[in-house]
């Protein structure tokens, strides 16, 4: 029984550092002259090859200037491992970029220019707080479907 409790308090404290994390960049964005639009967008994006739902989450929504920024926070006690950008993975790419896709389309922002941010926090125990902003960490044309060009592929097609 003890190690039950101690895996929830575990996931509650990964949690609250989680949402430390969140409201860290928040501030940090706006000291760089950022205008926060949303938080924790979430929405559904799909069904899994099982048919349950999939919902998206984008960690925070910011103006830089003209540039609509989707922002994933990702925060770490250390980064002597890895760095915490390094947990942003392909298959976390393309969930916020589908999420994202659906948040240009309900608030009808599809021509606006955007990237995707990722703000990598390491929060040491007993130490400041070190926070990373990697603007245009990736773009959604790795994502996007790929056509067959008539000109290259000919008949073939």
């Amino acid at each position: 029984m003890d190690e039950l409790l101690s895996i929830a308090q575990a996931t509650a404290l990964r949690s609250d550092i989680g949402r430390e994390g969140e409201r860290l960049a928040a501030a940090f964005l706006e000291e760089q002259g950022c205008r926060l639009v949303m938080a924790n967008f979430t929405v559904p994006v799909g069904r899994n090859g099982r048919g349950a739902e999939v919902t998206g989450e984008i960690d925070l929504i910011a103006l830089d200037g003209g540039v609509l920024c989707f922002v994933e926070v990702k925060t770490r006690r250390s980064n002597e491992l890895f760095d915490p950008s390094a947990a942003v993975t392909l298959r976390k790419q393309r969930q916020i970029t589908r999420t994202a896709k659906i948040y240009r389309r309900i608030f009808n922002v599809f021509t606006m220019p955007y990237r995707y941010d990722v703000i990598g926090i390491v929060m040491p125990f007993g130490g400041p707080p070190e926070v990373e902003l990697l603007k245009g960490f990736w773009d959604d044309a790795k994502f996007r479907k790929r056509t067959w060009n008539r000109e290259f592929y000919g008949d073939f097609v």
